[in-house]
């Protein structure tokens, strides 16, 4: 099919999501960016299993009338370990709190892996990765078809954090799901950014903010909503928008401040396991492999944020 004239210009993305509130607002904004063409979203376990969220992500696109956007099924566990959701911060359906209408698209017949690749290697520019989701699929698709890798442009993903973490005392939720992922994705030579929790913490959605969303659009009335339901902070002291972090990097990036550093992910700690090892002083003597996140101008990216909902239809 011919593209319409209009993505010519537009920076091509792949969304690897696991929807997920935060992952619902991250997705609007991409969809409606004059700047991302959003080749393809393709669904992971997390937030909540795969069927739910593959399900979320339908319904997504019905809502916001994008179901010219293929969806791809992807892994439903992690590589290795058991899969625990997080069900108790999203609800049990993953998008608690908003009467979506039932999607009428099909997920694509290919899996995640396989259409990853197919969009990849048929773009005509490299392709850009977002995942904002424990790294399962990511990991497969380097390993599966590492010929990908020359027209990957780059990584940019949510998770981990230089700091404390939210699933285990140092580890965060989508790194700790499936760390075995994240290390085989940091360890693969693309050019990889974490925008990781600690700087999530920070990118805060303030009641006031919420009121004034509300009223924006169709997609305003449905954050509103889902943001009375989500546990990820509280709708009095702020919402935290991780998962939007990623999709401000790649469109704001002088909202953050980040660093060139050494990444890596602890496999085997027994209280540890998951933690993101980000090296800032060198110690590990080992050259960097990653662009590292490690603050936000709070202010700027809630202007930001609402200024790209307000384009979201």
């Amino acid at each position: 099919t011919s593209r319409r004239k209009t993505d010519m210009n537009k920076r091509p993305i792949i969304i690897d999501t696991d929807p997920g509130i935060d992952d619902a607002l991250a997705i609007a904004i991409a969809l409606f960016s004059d700047e991302l063409d959003v080749r393809l979203i393709s669904t992971v376990a997390g937030n909540v299993g795969l069927d739910k969220v593959t399900y979320n992500a339908l319904r997504l696109l019905k809502y916001f009338g994008r179901e010219d956007v293929p969806v791809a099924v992807g892994a439903d566990r992690p590589l290795i370990r058991e899969f625990e959701d997080a069900s108790s911060v999203h609800g049990k359906s993953g998008m608690e709190g908003f009467d979506f209408e039932e999607p009428t698209q099909q997920p694509l017949k290919e899996n995640a892996v396989d259409a990853m690749r197919n969009v990849i290697m048929n773009s005509s520019e490299p392709v850009t990765l977002v995942p904002i989701a424990p790294l399962t699929n990511i990991a497969l698709l380097l390993k599966t078809y590492p010929e990908v890798k020359r027209n990957i442009r780059e990584i940019v993903l949510m998770g981990g954090s230089a700091s404390r973490g939210n699933k285990g005392v140092m580890a965060e939720f989508n790194i700790a799901l499936d760390p075995e992922a994240a290390h085989m994705v940091f360890h693969s030579g693309v050019k990889l950014t974490m925008v990781g929790l600690d700087v999530g913490l920070k990118a805060l959605v303030l009641p006031e903010d919420s009121e004034e969303i509300r009223t924006m659009n169709k997609t305003g009335e449905m954050a509103y909503c889902l943001f009375k339901k989500y546990r990820g902070g509280s709708f009095r002291t702020g919402l935290k928008m991780y998962d939007a972090t990623a999709v401000a990097y790649l469109l704001k990036p002088e909202l953050f401040e980040a660093v060139e550093t050494y990444l890596d992910v602890e496999l085997h700690g027994t209280m540890t396991a998951g933690c993101t090892l980000v090296d800032l002083k060198g110690y590990l003597g080992k050259e960097p492999n990653a662009t590292v996140c490690l603050d936000i101008d709070g202010n700027a990216f809630r202007t930001w944020f609402k200024e790209a909902i307000a384009k979201c239809r």
